[in-house]
C-alpha cells in the first residue's frame, strides 16, 4: 500500500502566509487573525469545536470532513507545537492544545533541540532533530499503513517541498493579507511544474488549491 504524505486544510492568506508575525504564547499565528484565517471551516457543520447544531454543508465542509481521513500521523515544525526559540528551558509546555490534542495520532515535531516524548491522551509527541527524509519514514513506520500529514508551519512545508516529499497538498487561501509572517509561496503557480493544480472558489469566500504529483 502507498503511503501519501499530505498537506490537508493549510491555511494561507492572499500574499500567501500561513501565519503572522511576532508569534506569542499568547498569539500562535502571531499577528494573524485565527478567527478570520479559519472561519470558512469554523462555519462548517463538520468543524469538531462546534457546540451548536447547524454549520454549512458543501465543499468546506468536505473539506473539513476529510481532515482525518486515514492519517496515521503527523508531522510539524517546532514552532506549531511551541512559541519557544532555542533549547527547551524545561518540559512544562505541551502544546497549545490541552489535554486532548486534535491530532489523535503519533506527531512528529522537528527540532533542533530534542526532549523526551510526551503522551497526552491519545496523542505522542515525538521531537526529533533530523532531515524531512529521515522524519518521514519515522512518520510512515508509525503510522502503520495509513497516509501521512504534513501540518506546518509554511517553513516546514517548504522544506519537504523542496526535498520532493509531497505527494498532495490541500491549500485554503483565504481572502485577506498580512503582508508579512512565516511564507508558503509568492504564488500558488510556483508549484505547477510538478503538481497538477486545481483552484475550487467556495462561497465562503475562501480558495480551495488542490495539488497532485505529476
Amino acid at each position: 500500500m502507498v503511503q501519501l504524505l499530505k498537506v490537508q486544510n493549510f491555511n494561507v492568506s492572499s500574499d500567501g502566509f500561513g501565519a503572522g508575525e511576532n508569534q506569542s504564547r499568547e498569539r500562535p499565528f502571531g499577528h494573524a487573525d485565527p478567527a478570520t484565517m479559519f472561519s470558512w471551516a469554523g462555519a462548517t457543520a463538520s468543524w469538531p469545536n462546534r457546540t451548536d447544531p447547524g454549520g454549512s454543508r458543501g465543499l468546506d465542509d468536505y473539506m473539513t470532513r476529510d481532515f482525518a481521513n486515514n492519517i496515521g500521523a503527523e508531522i510539524m515544525g517546532r514552532n506549531k507545537f511551541s512559541p519557544y526559540r532555542g533549547p527547551w528551558e524545561n518540559h512544562d509546555w505541551q502544546g497549545w492544545w490541552g489535554e486532548q490534542p486534535p491530532f489523535h495520532t503519533p506527531v512528529f515535531v522537528m527540532t533542533h533541540y530534542q526532549r523526551p516524548s510526551l503522551r497526552l491522551s491519545d496523542t505522542t509527541f515525538h521531537f526529533v532533530d533530523a532531515d524531512p527524509a529521515t522524519v518521514l519514514d519515522q512518520a510512515r513506520n508509525a503510522a502503520q499503513g495509513k497516509d501521512v500529514r504534513l501540518g506546518g508551519g509554511a517553513a516546514t512545508i517548504r522544506q519537504f517541498l523542496d526535498a520532493d516529499l509531497v505527494d498532495t497538498l490541500h491549500v485554503a487561501v483565504s481572502p485577506i493579507e498580512l503582508g508579512g509572517g512565516s511564507r508558503l509561496w509568492c504564488a500558488p503557480e510556483e508549484l505547477d511544474d510538478r503538481f497538477h493544480h486545481d483552484i475550487v472558489p467556495s462561497p465562503s469566500g475562501v480558495t480551495h488549491h488542490l495539488f497532485w504529483r505529476r
